[in-house]
């Protein structure tokens, strides 16, 4: 991979032309579209049409926001805190939300993919975690070889949780890591060791979980590609079942905390695509398959499966082999999917407070896709999962000519100076496939498709992170 990045002056070529901001589509439309207009009863009214479909199951997603302390790098929701009878009236109010989905559900109570994040879910006693689980049990079922997950900080999360938690059914952990280089994590506020983490996976498989996940950033100040790669190493040395590489988001104009990186230390543009590139080489070459741009998984994992079938799926929780219709949210900022609508949670903690103690649920914003919406999610989706779009289907699906309704979109792709003419894509008659070079770049062909990123008015402020 990095060999295909090419020569200095056409990787600089390459950069110049498509480092910009875009969105990372864990949605589309993203969240910028979300609006005000969607609330308590519009969920209602989603809901009960979620009811009626009473063969289907459903995705379940639970934010836990608090941590003891603030990451450098994070772009989450997350609420800081050492008190912890804060957090511990939060579950209360968990409780009655919990309640308020199931009245809402009386039909429709078979989950097949659940996951917890935060935050940190651990910053929470074992007890406690099995509290939030168990209320959840008591209204919802699980399906067969339902997919449960949730998200550990190794530096929290103790043997007790673990096996508390493997006890009350999750068989799916996700762990932060970031970078094992010590002058990183100083300078991100996040020292983890390596042998901390390789302990924890050790007990995490003992205790039977079936998939572990690594969350590494490319990107961070300070690393460089020699750092980098001992990074690489050491995680490979670990064999997680998936891994998750991300771009660092630096959006300092959105997150304050990020203010005090200096930019200075940030690897440049084409550091960061060599950073890619080589972490890209690093797990394809150690047996991993690539899922999408930047998560690899092990051959017998799901999504290593789902990618060789071409089946891939993604939502909010990432990219995953459960195509539920249907995702509910629970918790303080969550997001769901519900009959053809995104819905938010207030992230204001007094705010959901206040709603659910009213009886009503805390959703402060949303959005209500149209059939537009639909057809380019399809395709915006088909490239972040499998780097491929077939036409045929689409037009099938939708009722519609694939060439007459792309037009302008398919002139830009193959246009001078464009992705097709770049390198990055292919675009026949029947398919628009991405090449090995376009897949780093993958946002950006997306982008193509976005309407809501092409009625941006140029020099507006800027409300994504770079695509490299």
């Amino acid at each position: 991979m990095r060999d295909l990045i090419g020569t200095s002056s056409s990787t600089l070529a390459l950069l110049e032309r498509y480092d910009r901001p875009g969105p990372r589509y864990t949605s589309y439309p993203t969240a910028l579209e979300f609006h005000e207009g969607v609330g308590d009863q519009q969920y209602r009214e989603r809901l009960a049409l979620v009811d009626a479909e009473v063969h289907q199951p459903l995705s379940l997603y639970a934010h836990l926001p608090f941590c003891e302390a603030r990451c450098a790098f994070c772009g989450c929701n997350v609420i800081i805190t050492s008190h912890r009878e804060v957090a511990a009236g939060y579950l209360d109010a968990l409780d009655q939300e919990i309640d308020l989905l199931a009245a809402a559900l009386p039909r429709r109570r078979a989950v097949s993919q659940m996951h917890w994040g935060g935050g940190t879910p651990t910053y929470y006693e074992a007890d406690q975690l099995a509290r939030v689980f168990d209320r959840i049990h008591r209204h919802f079922t699980f399906t067969p070889g339902a997919e449960l997950g949730i998200e550990i900080d190794p530096r929290v999360t103790t043997v007790a949780h673990l096996h508390r938690l493997r006890d009350l059914g999750f068989n799916r952990l996700s762990m932060g890591v970031q970078d094992f280089a010590t002058e990183v994590q100083q300078v991100i506020h996040r020292e983890q060791s390596y042998e901390l983490t390789r302990d924890l996976i050790g007990e995490a498989r003992a205790a039977g979980f079936t998939s572990v996940n690594v969350d590494l950033i490319y990107g961070l100040p300070l690393q460089t590609l020699a750092s980098f790669r001992r990074t690489l190493e050491l995680t490979l040395e670990l064999r997680p079942d998936r891994v998750a590489a991300y771009s660092f988001a630096f959006v300092p104009w959105m997150r304050a905390h990020m203010r005090a990186l200096a930019s200075e230390e940030l690897p440049s543009a084409r550091l960061k695509l060599e950073l890619l590139a080589l972490t890209i080489d690093a797990f394809v070459s150690a047996g991993y398959r690539q899922i999408g741009m930047d998560h690899f998984a092990l051959p017998a994992d799901d999504l290593g499966q789902a990618v060789e079938r071409g089946d891939l799926h993604r939502n909010f929780m990432g990219y995953t082999v459960q195509k539920t219709p249907d995702m509910v949210a629970l918790g303080v900022s969550g997001i769901g999917e519900v009959h053809g609508a995104f819905v938010q949670n207030t992230k204001k903690l007094p705010e959901y407070y206040a709603a659910i103690a009213a009886g009503r649920f805390a959703v402060a914003r949303g959005y209500e896709l149209l059939p537009d919406d639909l057809i380019r999610r399809r395709v915006i989706t088909g490239l972040m999962c499998n780097f491929r779009v077939d036409i045929g289907p689409i037009e099938t699906q939708f009722g519609i000519e694939f060439s007459r309704y792309f037009a302008a979109e398919l002139q830009e792709l193959t246009a001078s100076e464009s992705p097709a003419t770049d390198g990055l894509v292919t675009v026949t008659g029947t398919s628009i496939e991405v090449t090995p070079l376009g897949q780093l770049f993958v946002r950006n062909v997306c982008m193509v498709f976005d309407r809501y990123l092409r009625a941006r008015t140029e020099g507006a402020k800027p409300v994504f992170s770079r695509t490299v």
